[in-house]
């Protein structure tokens, strides 16, 4: 569409920038504390809440404490949490079996979150890199990525956290195939109202790597993940991703990283209008800490300004690790 505006002197596009009331009433993108999924890690133990070094003011919690987030997260006005497990390297084997066991820490969090919290949504991650000895997202043979029996231990991972009451299934292990066998298995087992949020579109990124550092990864992670995550030089690429994705039943999607993939997410949106997030990683949240511990920056309103640019984007929410504090500066 062509906008149609007078010549200046008769438009003064300045006009509608003149002060805060009108810039409030023809502002084109709102963000909102709804938009938010707020990413937590859970740990074994009891009463613990540790900070994770390369991620300023994130934490680490055991299954007890991660209530006292749902709490906060609720009373901010966050609808979603997403759960991310830490494991030790002693806790990790070939055969990634922690993974769908009922009792694993991610599962017991999430019945203690819906015992406590029923109304807000979880969301978990559903791929074996924090319990696979090699730190990759699917099983490995002779240095391979192994596709299909990697699939059949994700749908038994997804299986496991229904059972548990989670409400998002989040695949973000980049297998072929995987959103459709998940969902078969969701509807064979009568979980037919348990969402998956695909990360369909999740890069080969140099921007992960706190985050690998924050679920115990960094040390076990041998090679790359460059043979199932995306080129970063790609974007059509990600188009037939998210088209596969959504015709295997996925209910949203996801572009991770986000901030240097706005583009992305831009083409995701406009090509198929299905629910789009985007994820800001872990290398996002601690250069804006960074900066901003350097004086460099103003970190409030350098964080609420790269949350603006996802909405901007196209996107209906953020996974972000800025939530809670983003949470309370829309309360003020």
């Amino acid at each position: 569409m062509q906008p149609i505006q007078a010549p200046y002197p008769a438009t003064r596009l300045r006009r509608l920038r003149q002060n805060a009331g009108i810039r409030g009433l023809v502002r084109e993108n709102h963000l909102s504390a709804a938009d938010f999924i707020w990413p937590v890690f859970v740990r074994d133990g009891e009463g613990i809440v540790e900070e994770i070094p390369a991620m300023p003011g994130v934490m680490r919690r055991s299954v007890d404490k991660i209530v006292d987030v749902a709490i906060e997260a609720r009373d901010l006005g966050i609808g979603a949490i997403c759960l991310f497990p830490y494991t030790g390297l002693e806790e990790r084997t070939e055969d990634c079996a922690g993974a769908w066991d009922p009792e694993n820490h991610v599962n017991r969090a999430i019945r203690a979150i819906k015992a406590a919290v029923p109304e807000l949504v979880v969301m978990t991650d559903v791929a074996l890199d924090t319990y696979n000895i090699n730190g990759h997202d699917g099983f490995v043979v002779d240095g391979q990525i192994i596709n299909d029996r990697t699939v059949d231990a994700l749908v038994k991972m997804s299986v496991e956290q229904a059972r548990a009451g989670a409400d998002i299934i989040g695949p973000s292990d980049m297998m072929d195939g995987r959103i459709g066998a998940i969902r078969a298995a969701l509807e064979a087992e009568d979980f037919q109202n348990v969402m998956i949020l695909s990360y369909a579109a999740k890069y080969a990124s140099a921007f992960y790597g706190p985050f690998r550092d924050a679920v115990g990864a960094s040390g076990a992670l041998t090679g790359d993940k460059k043979t199932y995550q995306m080129d970063p030089a790609n974007s059509d690429e990600a188009l037939r991703l998210v088209a596969r994705d959504l015709g295997e039943g996925a209910d949203m999607v996801m572009v991770k990283p986000g901030l240097p993939y706005l583009d992305i997410c831009r083409r995701v949106k406009d090509t198929f209008g299905a629910p789009t997030f985007a994820y800001q990683v872990s290398g996002e949240y601690s250069m804006i800490k960074a900066a901003a511990a350097q004086g460099m920056i103003d970190e409030d309103r350098v964080m609420m300004e790269s949350l603006m640019a996802f909405k901007r984007a196209g996107c209906d929410g953020i996974l972000t690790y800025f939530a809670p504090a983003a949470a309370k500066l829309l309360q003020s």
